[in-house]
């Protein structure tokens, strides 16, 4: 499980898998049975075509030199084996010797392939991952009267970059936020999240009111997106004569949490429709406004959060689990509820978890 913090690195979270030690030592220990095995037995029982096991799990899980050199040690071994056994006498122990060596030749040539593959691999991952800094870049520590901290969760071991998408600008009017989840995933879901996020970028900066960045956004995503799908997100706005402004599309609503810890999601009076399935119709979120004081926390984030489920079904209480936003760092109070979101669902989570904290200074 990959997750992106506020300071902008990436981690990888465990995942149940074979131990590297066992699969190491495995060829070894598989060879050395057989040899015992074939001792304790006794020369008529001809166990010389099993030592071949060795060199075939080296080539699963091993380079081709460490295959070469288990399949000389399998070669050996065989040797032993024949003399001890008298199979050389007969042509069943050259034909054994040649079975071990052909499998030797064969892992050899599976190895080769496996580690080209993982460099191939190891490019795109390469790739992806500068990806995500040029489209998710870490937030500012600080924005203007604001405190910040953002955690990425990827439900996919191997991504480093999926469909949410978050952004902070700190811009004349007061520091402007957005927060997201595109439909679907794979490539045309981040391409989208680099359309939205691009605009939403450019018309923070020059937008004078709210509505018109929304209006900008949602021009470029309809642009964008073909068919059915669509972005989910909320826009906002805040600053600390007028406290928060907020379009919502069809967004899961912001966690507020008061300096007295008092809890509250605000919701507007309707919702309006997801970003690209505006029609055209130019009839977007009317903006809603709720105080936002020093001491108060926002907390924006995606579905992910709250439709994580735990083993009996239950979804994740958000709203229960604001004492763990009380650590005076809001990068540790993030990092907090999020490992909390990973302990109710006993395992990966089934979807994209993004989590924007803001902060009024106090």
């Amino acid at each position: 499980m990959v997750r992106r913090t506020g300071d902008g690195h990436t981690r990888t979270g465990r995942r149940g898998g074979p131990d590297p030690v066992v699969l190491a030592v495995l060829p070894y220990a598989v060879m050395a049975l057989v040899v015992v095995a074939n001792l304790i037995a006794g020369p008529t029982v001809g166990l010389l075509p099993l030592v071949s096991l060795g060199p075939a799990f080296a080539g699963l899980v091993g380079g081709w030199r460490r295959t070469v050199a288990v399949g000389l040690i399998a070669l050996a071994a065989g040797v032993g084996l024949g003399i001890y056994s008298d199979l050389f006498e007969e042509r069943r122990g050259f034909a054994s010797l040649a079975a071990v060596a052909g499998v030797t030749a064969v892992g050899v040539a599976g190895a080769v392939m496996r580690q080209r593959r993982e460099a191939e691999l190891a490019g795109m991952r390469s790739i992806a991952e500068v990806a995500q800094r040029v489209l998710l870049r870490p937030v500012p520590r600080s924005a203007g009267h604001l405190r910040a901290a953002v955690s990425y969760t990827s439900a996919v071991a191997e991504a480093r970059i999926g469909g949410d998408l978050y952004e902070v600008v700190a811009a004349p009017e007061g520091v402007r936020v957005i927060i997201g989840d595109v439909q679907g995933k794979g490539l045309e879901s981040v391409e989208t999240a680099a359309v939205v996020l691009g605009a939403f970028r450019e018309a923070a900066h020059d937008e004078p009111d709210l509505k018109g960045v929304g209006a900008r956004v949602e021009r470029a995503a309809g642009r964008a997106l073909q068919g059915e799908k669509f972005v989910t997100a909320i826009i906002a706005e805040l600053d600390p004569a007028n406290g928060a402004v907020f379009l919502n599309y069809g967004h899961p609503p912001p966690l507020l949490v008061r300096a007295d810890g008092s809890v509250s999601f605000p919701e507007p009076a309707s919702y309006a429709l997801p970003l690209g399935l505006g029609l055209g119709s130019g009839e977007g979120p009317q903006p809603f406004r709720v105080a936002f004081a020093p001491g108060d926390q926002l907390l924006l984030y995606t579905d992910g959060v709250t439709e994580a489920r735990d083993r009996s079904g239950a979804f994740y209480p958000l709203g229960a689990r604001t004492p763990l936003l009380k650590d005076p760092d809001p990068e540790a109070a993030l990092e907090a509820l999020r490992r909390d979101l990973i302990l109710h669902t006993e395992g990966p989570l089934h979807d994209d978890a993004a989590m924007l904290l803001l902060r009024h200074r106090e």
